[in-house]
């Protein structure tokens, strides 16, 4: 008698047990991807901190328009770090999710999340057919 082994594909069908389907080895580069950006991200916004606190202790432009770029540029720059440390939280949470266990699992629905979506953007909390989903209802 022979037994034939079968393999179950990885899909993006619930996961009933809640805990990441993702290999130890794609733990480790997810893990390794997002720590590299999150050092970069740190780095970027000490640098633009660095440099919208420079821009308002340079000297005052002799000219109103001066003055008007000026802040314009600390603004959008600020605005920047605004969207970095949000980023970085972002990072944070799915390193906390790889930690727990729960890394590749969508939040909203509890199905995987494709590898594919994860090497895009590793930090995603929602598989796609969920982010379609919400796009389409907003609309």
């Amino acid at each position: 008698m022979t037994v034939k082994k079968t393999t179950k594909k990885s899909s993006s069908k619930d996961n009933a047990n809640g805990k990441s389907r993702l290999s130890a080895k794609d733990l480790a580069s997810f893990r390794k991807m997002l720590e590299i950006k999150r050092r970069e991200l740190v780095g970027d916004v000490g640098l633009m901190k660095d440099q919208a606190l420079n821009q308002s202790h340079d000297m005052m432009p002799m000219h109103m328009a001066d003055i008007g770029s000026d802040n314009y540029e600390q603004e959008f720059t600020l605005g920047l770090i605004e969207n970095d440390h949000q980023l970085l939280q972002e990072i944070d949470e799915a390193l906390n999710r790889i930690n727990s266990g729960t890394y590749g699992i969508c939040l909203a629905t509890g199905k995987n999340i494709s590898k594919s979506r994860l090497k895009h953007k590793p930090w995603a909390k929602y598989c796609i057919e969920y982010v379609k989903q919400n796009e389409t209802n907003k609309n």
